[in-house]
């Protein structure tokens, strides 16, 4: 007859085999990204382009002023916290990640493109859908004409992706990515309205999944790096005319990297 102690030990042993020690999944990479500049806006008249009525319904009350609707171009908190900034882990190549990549979503909602800042996978997809319509307007009842179109910006230069129009609220679009010699390195995507020209977006490649874009006090957060010295990227489309500023950063297995990016 078994001891209850023998017992015990096997249910143990069995127990240790079924659920091993939990293994660390890498570390992460938190900090802020901060500006020496200042906050900076483009002004338009809203009386210059279509559906003025409309767009000017836009719920952040920020971006307008009567007639006139700002293009935050800079947004910088009172401490030099940058909203909108992407950081991003940029010596890392992960293929599962980059083959598993649905696409890049983007939203057209009260003339706006959202979100502002983000990332883009070469070859992979870049989606835009419209969700305005005007019911006041009977030209607009359907849907508000955007018409999305992107651009290859490198350096001083920029090739147009696709230029599509969404006259239909819910019409959307679906077009890959193309970056062609090496642009995925040096430059980035760019979104803007033919119609409504205040309506941009900018998006920065990536080859894997170990990216963030900063909070409006400029904090952020990337999860599960794996282990070791890495290079990591702070970028925004208008801080320091987008140049992207490069740190080196050393992840340690279930720790937390501290990274404090400046843009000048």
């Amino acid at each position: 007859m078994k001891s209850a102690l023998s017992v015990i030990l096997g249910v143990a042993a069995v127990a240790f085999v079924a659920a091993p020690f939990t293994a660390f999944a890498g570390g992460s990479i938190s900090g802020k990204v901060t500006f020496a500049g200042k906050s900076e806006q483009r002004e338009f008249s809203f009386a210059k382009f279509p559906n003025p009525k409309f767009c000017v319904k836009n719920p952040n009350k920020a971006l307008m002023d009567g007639d006139k609707r700002f293009f935050k171009t800079v947004e910088v908190a009172k401490d030099g916290g940058l909203k909108g900034a992407v950081v991003a882990v940029v010596d890392v190549e992960d293929k599962a990640f980059v083959d598993a990549y649905t696409g890049t979503e983007v939203v057209a909602e009260f003339c706006e493109f959202l979100p502002f800042t983000g990332v883009v996978v070469n070859n992979k997809s870049f989606k835009v859908e419209n969700h305005d319509a005007d019911a006041d307007d009977p030209k607009s009842v359907q849907g508000v004409l955007h018409n999305p179109h992107s651009f290859v910006v490198k350096g001083s230069s920029s090739a147009t992706g696709f230029n599509i129009g969404l006259a239909k609220k819910g019409d959307k679009l679906d077009k890959p990515v193309v970056f062609r010699g090496g642009a995925e390195k040096e430059g980035f995507y760019r979104l803007q309205c033919d119609q409504h020209e205040f309506m941009q977006g900018f998006y920065l490649p990536v080859t894997n999944a170990y990216f963030a874009v900063a909070k409006e006090d400029g904090s952020f957060e990337i999860k599960g790096v794996p282990a070791g010295k890495h290079k990591v990227v702070a970028w925004h489309p208008f801080a320091a005319k987008g140049k992207k500023v490069e740190f080196d950063v050393d992840v340690t297995e279930g720790g937390t990297a501290t990274l404090k990016a400046e843009i000048k």
